[in-house]
């Protein structure tokens, strides 16, 4: 039995794999968890600014069990077309939801047709190098072709590639911000997660309540504490709508249904109110997918797998920061990492 957060990450979680493609013109890229032997999902939103495709397909009321990839994408909406490289990569090799064609009761059935089911979602990085390169198809296609089932690279890569977090007051005062991953494993049952952590708030630590990455003083040289400052009276001006989010996937190997994977995903979330304050701000477009891959036999117990999942999500969001690197450079804010201060 493991009970530390594993080093292996997502992929930890028998079934899935994970690629990274990162854009080298400007920080920024997209993030594809596979699962080609299909996966049940399920999804909880909090962020007042997501931007998001194919969730409404989770919920339980509707039809389709399984997905075969999410998507985590920089560059705003624009980067949801990069799901369309996920979805040609997926049908090039033949997976997704078998649908039959027939064109009448009279008429011989047509060949089947299988269409890959790939839910996605975006962060905004914009505001980091030229707004103009944003991820793409090619760079969905890219991040699926670079998929294993490896421990995934963690801080400047794929959808954390441009993030920043602690932007409350102002992009000028933030910090870099990452992606992470973490897994564990309880009584056989193994539950993962990652994290493209690009917060409006600071990164606190969830073991010790200290703050680690985010806002920083007007000098630029140590950490403000954003909580501790609006406490204080010092009142931000107001950020731009759809300025930040972090996402999320967690996932087991367990069995799952539709109904018990959006708890599980809802669960998670707290994840994120553990690790980031404030969260699931207006200007953050918070979003966690749940996936389970059914891959171990036997009864779930749901109320154990969300609980895994809130701690491992939360370790995935300080291990971005922890892992990520500042960026200095023409046309780009200075944004200093963990290491950096």
């Amino acid at each position: 039995m493991s009970l530390e957060p594993t080093t292996r990450g997502l992929t930890a979680v028998e079934g899935l794999r994970v690629g990274h493609h990162t854009d080298t013109r400007r920080p920024t890229g997209c993030t594809v968890i596979l699962a080609p032997e299909g996966a049940v999902a399920g999804v909880d939103v909090r962020g007042a600014s997501p931007g998001t495709r194919e969730t409404e397909l989770l919920s339980p009321l509707n039809a389709v069990e399984k997905v075969h990839a999410i998507l985590l994408a920089g560059g705003s909406a624009f980067g949801l077309d990069a799901a369309g490289g996920v979805m040609r990569w997926l049908d090039e090799r033949g997976i997704g939801v078998q649908v039959r064609r027939a064109f009448g009761t009279d008429a011989p059935a047509a060949p089947a047709v299988r269409v890959p089911i790939v839910p996605a979602a975006i962060l905004y990085d914009l505001w980091v190098g030229d707004p103009t390169i944003r991820p793409d198809a090619a760079a969905g296609y890219a991040a699926c072709e670079a998929a294993t089932e490896e421990p995934p690279p963690q801080g400047n890569v794929g959808a954390g590639a441009g993030a920043s977090v602690g932007k409350l007051f102002g992009i000028e005062r933030a910090m870099k911000g990452g992606l992470g991953s973490a897994a564990v494993t309880v009584g056989g049952i193994t539950v993962g997660a990652l994290a493209a952590v690009n917060a409006l708030g600071d990164i606190v630590d969830p073991a010790t309540g200290a703050v680690v990455a985010g806002a920083r003083t007007e000098s630029g040289d140590a950490l403000l504490g954003t909580m501790r400052a609006l406490l204080a009276g010092e009142l931000p001006g107001a950020p731009p709508v759809g300025s930040a989010t972090t996402l999320g996937v967690v996932a087991t190997d367990a069995r799952l249904t539709k109904a018990e994977a959006n708890k599980v995903a809802q669960m998670a979330q707290d994840g994120l109110a553990r690790s980031i304050n404030p969260a699931h701000t207006m200007t953050d477009g918070d979003v966690v997918f749940a996936l389970a891959t059914g891959t171990r036999a036997g009864p779930a117990n749901v109320t154990l797998i969300g609980a895994l999942a809130a701690e491992m999500l939360a370790e995935a969001v300080l291990r971005g920061v922890l892992a990520a690197r500042g960026i200095d450079g023409a046309g780009m804010p200075t944004l200093p990492a963990v290491c950096d201060l």
